[in-house]
């Protein structure tokens, strides 16, 4: 009765024990287990895609946030892979990336802030049963220095950019092209205008295009004036003779 009593209180230890792990990796779940398995069956290009889709990233060509965010991620999770970590350690990781960027966005927490923060979540790591785990005992005391050392060369060395990223208003700016179209003109030539490869202007205004109309009115009157001249002096000299 001793002996099945204690294997008993073992199993509910042993079932302690996995809950705890299980609500410590829920703690740390930006992404799903089945989208981290997406995603590791893909290449680098496969995996923006599939971020893009997970993150519901619509304005990638045109937004700059999206595209830094989305450059973030895909960074990150390529490293993570490329260290053969498990889909449960990618997981973690990724939310690791997601936790010290909304410190940064939403809780406008400064640098020093955020490296306290990271190291309250990785404390215990390689400690059994620590009183102090941050929820991420699934990575060695190796990989977590690893992780460290990535996030200086990412995140922390470009602080300041991100900072500008989400927090200074950015103009927005009008890409335009200035075009000049020219209309056609009515038709009140008897020839239309000669074409770029056809003859000169200079030929075509003096032989072919009729004058304008104010000038067409005045060389009516000149006209009209010089035959009454004419009859004039035909009056005259019929008298004369």
């Amino acid at each position: 009765m001793a002996a099945k009593a204690k294997g008993q209180e073992n199993r509910q230890e042993e079932g302690q024990e996995q809950d705890t792990v299980g609500r410590e990796i829920m703690a740390w779940t930006f992404l799903s287990l089945p989208q981290i398995s997406a995603l590791s069956e893909q290449n680098v290009e496969g995996v923006q895609k599939k971020l893009e889709e997970f993150l519901n990233f619509r304005q990638i060509k045109t937004s700059l946030k999206e595209a830094v965010l989305l450059d973030y991620y895909v960074s990150g999770f390529w490293w993570a892979k490329e260290m053969d970590f498990t889909h449960v350690q990618l997981s973690g990781f990724m939310a690791i990336l997601n936790f010290l960027l909304e410190n940064l966005s939403t809780k406008h927490m400064t640098l020093e802030d955020n490296i306290k923060e990271l190291g309250r979540a990785m404390a215990g790591i390689g400690e059994s049963h620590s009183e102090k785990s941050g929820g991420l005992d699934f990575f060695s005391v190796d990989q977590a220095k690893a992780i460290i050392n990535y996030l200086k060369i990412s995140l922390f060395q470009h602080y300041k950019l991100y900072e500008y990223l989400f927090h200074n208003p950015r103009e927005e700016l009008v890409i335009g092209d200035e075009n000049v179209v020219e209309l056609v003109k009515p038709m009140d030539t008897l020839f239309p205008a000669p074409l770029e490869e056809g003859i000169s202007y200079d030929m075509y205004s003096s032989f072919i295009a009729l004058p304008p109309e104010s000038e067409v009115e005045t060389e009516t009157e000149i006209n009209e004036k010089l035959q009454m001249q004419e009859e004039a002096y035909s009056v005259r000299i019929d008298k004369l003779k």
